[in-house]
């Protein structure tokens, strides 16, 4: 796809992957709508990007409401939609001894069932257009299990499945649908785990995954990359074993 001129929904983007997202979309010359659920700082974003090519709108992914304002909003103000990422997403690191309901239900709306309901609103618009591109960010955990990251790997599995169906779903619409699988990224994401996890200079950078996503995004329309895993050269853990798997 050519990105020039298109319209591309970048969710929790008011930082890390979706704010690298919003970049490097708007130099591809894109028009984009970020959207999160931190008023403030998507605020700040928007007045980093500083460009006359995007346009912002406050977000709880778990608000069906919310989700339809969103895409109403992003067509009213910018166009059709070509592109929309489900990048939002939250975590919780603990043993499942240490979860309470309200951790398992914020994981789960938020990983889950926002993405769901980005799904069916970006497919609504992009089938009257026989055209589009889905990009749903899930995360290694959606791969592998990891400990102290159960539930929150039980949502990426989730949204695993679930793009995979809507894989097949779409594909009569000729729309594309792609899971990106980054492993560990150098965000706030791991605020609450850092003794827990490898050095941040073994992590990807936002920019070196929303490079990937927008490389995807570029290919010729008539191909579709329906998974990619994006893992740190310098990671410990990839190795030619995990490879040949």
């Amino acid at each position: 796809m050519n990105l020039t001129g298109k319209v591309c929904v970048v969710t929790g983007a008011a930082r890390g992957i979706g704010f690298s997202l919003a970049k490097q979309l708007l130099a591809a010359g894109a028009k984009v709508m970020i959207s999160d659920a931190d008023e403030k700082a998507l605020q700040v974003a928007l007045k980093s990007l500083s460009s006359d090519r995007v346009s912002a709108w406050k977000t709880d992914v778990r608000l069906e409401s919310d989700i339809s304002a969103l895409a109403e909003n992003a067509e009213s103000q910018l166009g059709p939609i070509a592109v929309w990422i489900n990048n939002a997403g939250v975590a919780r690191h603990k043993l499942i001894t240490e979860y309470t309901e309200d951790d398992i239900d914020w994981m789960m709306d938020v990983n889950y069932k926002g993405t769901v309901l980005g799904c069916k609103y970006a497919l609504r618009t992009m089938k009257e257009q026989r055209a589009g591109h889905i990009i749903n960010i899930i995360s290694t955990a959606g791969l592998t299990g990891v400990p102290t990251e159960s539930v929150y790997c039980g949502t990426k599995f989730a949204v695993r499945g679930f793009t995979q169906a809507l894989q097949e779903e779409a594909a009569q619409f000729n729309i594309r649908v792609s899971g990106i699988f980054p492993g560990g990224v150098n965000t706030a994401f791991w605020d609450t785990a850092r003794e827990q996890k490898s050095p941040v200079e073994k992590y990807l950078t936002p920019d070196d995954v929303a490079r990937a996503i927008v490389s995807v995004i570029e290919m010729d329309d008539n191909c579709v990359t329906h998974e990619i895993v994006l893992r740190s050269m310098k990671d410990a853990n990839f190795n030619l074993q995990e490879l040949n798997k």
